[in-house]
This record gives structure tokens, C-alpha cells and sequence, in this order.
């Protein structure tokens, strides 16, 4: 049998080979050479988009969003000006930059999405970018990123609604930020629209001119056409010069699977295109850039991106790390690090609820801790670190921005990934002052310091304050004073910003808000009421650990830190609650709520009993107690080598909510 080798003979052999000698590769029989070029760049054909934009000069850029209260309109309105501009075709998707699964459920806006548009006003091309920011306060950090990207802002009102506490909040952050405000009220095509009223609430509140502002309806259309002539003829266009060396502002970022972390940029000097090597001010590590483009409305790609525009950029070879990607960062290309002034970075957000979350099966551990490391890739502001339970198992402690960010980082896991997952309730940061003078904030119930070590060794314990605003009629007063007042508020400004609407300041604990404040502020005013809130600060407080004992024992998992004027009334609710959960077992079952060495509440399930009596028929009195002393000595020997067993489930049961 012949070799191999000899099986196929070399290309060059002969003149009948498969490969000529003038038409063979250059690699077939020859040395491959291994030697990377610095920069493979595929050249792309200019499309006829990236041939308008070109054309359009840099005073004819707007940078705009759209910023209101929950549920005022603002996606849909997004959807009427990408039709009107052809960004997408009319009749299709509903909402198109609310891109999770959960925000077109609730329909709320998480995550501030943006697209570029091209339209024609007046015979000219302008070039305009929109940001749909996120309408609740838990996401304000979304929305002030956002107006960093843009010179002006439509400040929208629902004529229905009217001015309520996010759109005053949004308000006086635009404000601060220096950009032009564009009054547009929405939804005026509704039978229950005061249009008189919003435009009477933005002037006395806002000093906006009526005479400004667009009346529009997003859902119908009406009017909608008269919103961008305003922006174009309003709003600044940006500042900037391409002939500078390249400054660039990290505005916002996602992880894609494919590409790494993709970085949403705006470009104030310069221009940078796939082939440019860049440098980060915040981290020093430099990479080469593998595309540039525009989001329209997906990402569409495009040869450069320059000064004054919003895009995208991922780089070749991409970024594998998202905390590498620092919202806030400045890029400049390499070289020009010293002849380049970084731009004012962005405060990051911290996170103001804890929970600690568990798999309702230990074996979909590693599922779930995949699951959650998916979704954090693109929401930084989730803090994350190992935490376990004797009684739920190996977890984690997650931090949010708000309760509602709890909420929907939940649904996610279970819609997304199909999780199945135990939530405990919400907590607050606490600050500990120690004797020593160090200061401490514990974010773990189980890590705060018992009664012990508060007397001998804590000076002072501190819970943080925020400052709430609350827009209300005013028929409602009377019951939201009450509701602030029971949960230990202290009012700090009461006013009539028109004859019927009141805004409504207190400061109130941080754990009072998370324990569904909003819920019973909606109730107790028809879902009239609206609610802001902010940082105020950290207050000394008589507070202290409440635990659930089972059987002397303490539960870890249900440990929280609650105020010493609550702690009985939440004792007997985790008692009460608990007794209905657990079964009854052979031996007797204590459940009792401690703060420190006081028990505040206590149930008791009695255990199975054999009846020792039951051949007794004419017996002597003293024949029965007899039986009876005997079968209670037995009961002390079992409980001083047995023990019970509460069931995971009656765990999953009680943090229902």
C-alpha cells in the first residue's frame, strides 16, 4: 500500500494540476505568513442614508428627549415622530424603543433607549436625536445620563393627569442641566382632558408661556407634525469641531454576546471611525475601534461618526468586561491624552433597597446565578454579593436603585430565563457609628450588631431620610397627612400650586417607603396621587435587629431591622404568619419574635399526642396521672435527642408576598 503522501501529489507538478501556476492563492503550497496587519477594516459601499447625513453641517444637529411622569405618553409619542420622519413604517410594533419583554407588559420605560432621524423642514435635511428617558424616579439616574447627550427636552404633561411629582422632579434636573424646555401636553383628545388646567399648572409651576406649548394627542396623531418645526426652531444645536482631536463621552452601554460591550457615545470634538485606536481617561486601556454607527432605530452602521452626533461604537477585539465600560468616561485617540480635557463624568448611582434572593431548588443554583449575571451585564446599578441561609441555602444579596427596580429585575428572571426564585422582603442600608470612631454601613440584617455589642461598643445608629414630594388633590389631604404622620414623616412644606392640586413635602425613613408606601398613598387617594423622592439624609434612630425563632433558633433569613416602635406589631404579623406554614410535627414548635433578649410574640403548634388514656375505662384518678407523668418523661428524652424539621416550603410560603 502506498503512503499517504504519495496519494495526492503537490499542486506544482504538473501543468494539469488543480491549481495553475497563475492561478492558484498565494497560500496553497507556500508559507503562510502569521504576521496580524494592525488593522483588517472590510470596506463597506456608502449607503444613501450615510450620504444625507454627511451632507448635513453641524448647525443643523438637534440632541433632544422626552421626559415626564410614569404613563404620560411619552414612548407613544416616540412612535408618532419615528413615523413621521420614516424612521419606521406606521401601523407596526407599538412602542419600538421599549425593547424588554417587561416594559411593553407594564408598560413603563426602563432604560432610556434613543434613535437618530432624518427630517426635512423648510427644504433642508436636519439631523435630529431622540432619547426616550424612563418616567419613574426609581431610573432618574437613566434620564440624567440622557441629558448629557442632548440641548433641549419636551417636557410632557398628560392633560388629564397634569403636572405631577416626576414631571416636577424632571423639571428642575433639566433646569439644572441648562436645557431648553419645550412644553408639549398629550393625550387632549380624551374626554376627561383639562387642557386649560395643565397649561395653567406648567405656567404657575414651571413659568413655561402656554402660548409655547403643542397640544397634541401621540395615540391619535393630532398635531403631532408641530413637535419637531418646534424642535428644530427651539433647541440649540451642539457644540463641537471635527477638526479637533477626538473627545468623546460615554453616555450609556449593553453587553452583546457577539460583539462585547457595545458603548452608546456622544461625540462633542472630533471623529472617530472603525480603524481608530482609542483611549479611556477613567481606566487607561486603549483599543482599536471595530465599527461606528447610529441607532436607526437598530444599530445601522456607518463609516465615521463626528462632532455633535449620538452613536454606537464596539471595538475589534471587543470589550469582554462591562465594568471596563464607565458611564461617564471620556475616550480620546492614543497620542492625544495630553492635549485633551476629560468631560464631567456622571455621579453613579447607589443602590437604596436590598433583598437577598434564593433558588427555590438548590440544584438550579448555578441557572440561576448564570441567569442573574446575564442580566447585570446590562444593569450595572444591581449590586451583587454571595450571601447563605441555614434555611433557604446559598444566595445572593442583590441591591437596587428602588423598589420597582426590584420588581422588575425579578420579572425578568422569571420571564427571560424562567427562574424560580425566593425574594425575601425589602431592606434598607443602616449606618453603625462605633465608639471607636469608624463608621460602618451594614446592608445584611444578620450583620448588625446585637444589644451586647450596641451598649458596649456602638455610639450611635443612624437610618437614612429621603425627602418626598407628593402631588395630590386636595380633597385627599387630610388622609395622605395621616399616612405620612404614621409612618414617623415630618412635614417640611405644604402648597397650593393651583386652586385644586397641592404638592406635599415630608421627610420620611427609606424603610417606611419600601414597605409599599406607594400602594397605600394610591389607594388612599383613587390613584390620584403621585410621589418623587430624593437622598435627604442619615438620622440617629432608636433601632434594633427583630428575629423569628423557631424553637429557640434563630431564622436567618427572616432578620430585618426595623424601628423600636414597630418591631410589636411586625412580631405578631411574623408569628401569625409563620404558625399557618409550618406543620405539625412530633414534637412542639415555638415561634417567637425576639428583638434582643425581649420575645415581643409567640405561637405555639402543639405536637402529636398518643392518647395513653384510651384503655383506661373505671380506672383510678391516680392510674391516669400516672400515665400521664410517664408519657411527659418520655416527651423530655425525645426533645433532648430529636429536633424538627421545617419544610423549605413553609420558608417559600411566608416571603410570599
Amino acid at each position: 500500500m502506498r503512503p499517504w503522501f504519495q496519494l495526492f501529489p503537490r499542486a506544482s507538478c504538473s501543468k494539469n494540476s488543480f491549481f495553475s501556476q497563475s492561478s492558484r492563492p498565494a497560500c496553497v503550497w507556500r508559507s503562510i505568513s502569521t504576521t496580524r496587519p494592525k488593522c483588517a477594516i472590510r470596506t463597506r459601499p456608502v449607503g444613501e442614508l450615510e450620504k444625507r447625513i454627511a451632507e448635513i453641517p453641524l448647525d443643523r444637529f438637534r440632541n433632544f428627549c422626552i421626559v415626564a411622569h410614569v404613563d404620560h405618553g411619552k414612548s407613544t409619542l416616540s412612535d408618532r415622530l419615528l413615523e413621521l420622519t420614516g424612521t419606521i413604517t406606521p401601523g407596526g410594533n407599538k412602542q419600538i424603543l421599549d425593547k424588554l419583554d417587561v416594559e411593553r407588559e407594564r408598560g413603563i420605560t426602563v432604560k432610556a433607549q434613543t434613535c437618530t432621524m432624518l427630517y426635512n423642514y423648510k427644504g433642508m435635511d436636519y439631523l435630529l436625536h431622540l432619547v426616550d428617558t424612563p418616567g419613574h424616579v426609581d431610573f432618574r439616574a437613566e434620564v440624567s445620563r440622557s441629558y448629557a447627550s442632548c440641548g433641549g427636552a419636551l417636557l410632557l404633561v398628560d392633560a388629564s393627569q397634569g403636572v405631577q411629582a416626576q414631571t416636577v422632579a424632571n423639571f428642575y434636573l433639566a433646569f439644572a442641566q441648562g436645557l431648553r424646555l419645550i412644553p408639549i401636553v398629550n393625550k387632549v383628545d380624551l374626554a376627561s382632558a383639562d387642557t386649560p388646567r395643565a397649561l395653567e399648572q406648567m405656567q404657575s409651576t414651571f413659568e413655561l408661556d402656554p402660548d409655547e406649548a403643542v397640544l397634541v394627542s401621540a395615540k391619535t396623531g393630532l398635531n403631532v407634525e408641530a413637535v419637531l418645526p418646534s424642535v428644530i426652531e427651539r433647541v440649540p444645536a451642539p457644540v463641537g469641531d471635527h477638526l479637533k482631536p477626538l473627545r468623546l463621552l460615554l453616555v450609556d452601554s449593553w453587553y452583546s454576546t457577539y460583539k462585547g460591550v457595545v458603548l452608546l457615545v456622544r461625540i462633542f470634538d472630533g471623529q472617530v471611525r472603525a480603524g481608530d485606536s482609542v483611549v479611556s481617561f477613567a481606566t487607561g486601556l486603549k483599543y482599536h475601534v471595530g465599527e461606528v454607527g447610529i441607532m436607526y432605530p437598530d444599530q445601522t452602521p456607518q463609516t465615521v461618526l463626528r462632532a455633535g452626533q449620538v452613536g454606537y461604537i464596539y471595538f475589534n477585539p471587543g470589550m469582554k468586561r462591562s465594568k471596563d465600560a464607565k458611564v461617564g468616561d471620556t475616550f480620546t485617540t492614543v497620542g492625544s491624552e495630553k492635549i485633551v480635557t476629560p468631560l464631567p463624568g456622571f455621579e453613579e448611582p447607589k443602590a437604596m433597597v436590598f433583598v437577598a434572593a434564593f433558588p427555590v431548588d438548590q440544584a438550579d443554583h448555578s441557572h440561576l446565578e448564570d441567569s442573574i449575571n446575564q442580566i447585570t451585564l446590562n444593569d450595572r446599578s444591581v449590586t451583587l454579593q454571595k450571601e447563605s441561609s441555614e434555611a433557604l441555602g446559598a444566595g445572593w444579596r442583590l441591591g437596587f436603585l428602588g423598589t420597582l427596580h426590584c420588581s422588575v429585575f425579578e420579572d425578568r428572571l422569571r420571564q427571560e430565563h424562567g427562574a424560580s426564585i425566593i425574594i425575601t422582603p425589602p431592606t434598607v442600608p443602616f449606618k453603625v457609628i462605633w465608639k471607636s470612631g469608624k463608621e460602618e454601613i451594614i446592608t445584611n440584617p444578620t450583620d448588625f450588631p446585637d444589644k451586647d455589642a450596641v451598649h458596649q461598643r456602638v455610639k450611635a445608629l443612624q437610618e437614612p431620610y429621603v425627602l418626598v414630594t407628593i402631588t395630590l388633590p386636595h380633597e385627599y389631604l387630610g388622609k395622605v397627612i395621616e399616612l405620612c404622620e404614621s409612618n414617623r414623616g415630618n412635614q417640611k412644606e405644604l402648597q397650593f400650586f393651583t386652586a385644586t392640586q397641592v404638592i406635599l413635602k415630608y421627610e420620611l425613613p427609606l424603610a417606611h417607603l419600601v414597605e409599599d408606601f406607594f400602594g397605600k398613598l394610591k389607594g388612599l387617594t383613587q390613584g390620584y396621587a403621585s410621589m418623587d423622592y430624593e437622598e435627604a439624609a442619615w438620622r440617629t434612630s432608636n433601632i434594633a435587629k427583630l428575629q423569628l425563632l423557631v424553637n429557640h433558633i434563630p431564622v436567618d433569613a427572616v432578620s430585618r431591622v426595623v424601628h423600636a416602635s414597630q418591631a410589636e406589631r411586625l412580631g405578631k404579623q411574623w408569628v401569625t404568619k409563620f404558625r399557618e406554614h409550618v406543620d405539625r410535627q412530633m414534637y412542639e414548635v415555638v415561634i417567637q419574635a425576639a428583638m434582643g433578649n425581649r420575645i415581643l410574640a409567640r405561637e405555639t403548634i402543639k405536637p402529636f399526642r398518643k392518647d395513653v388514656l384510651s384503655k383506661l375505662h373505671a380506672s383510678d384518678v391516680s392510674r391516669r396521672r400516672k400515665l400521664l407523668e410517664k408519657q411527659k418523661e418520655g416527651r423530655k428524652r425525645l426533645r433532648a435527642v430529636g429536633n424538627i424539621a421545617i419544610d423549605h416550603k413553609a420558608f417559600q410560603a411566608f416571603l410570599a408576598k
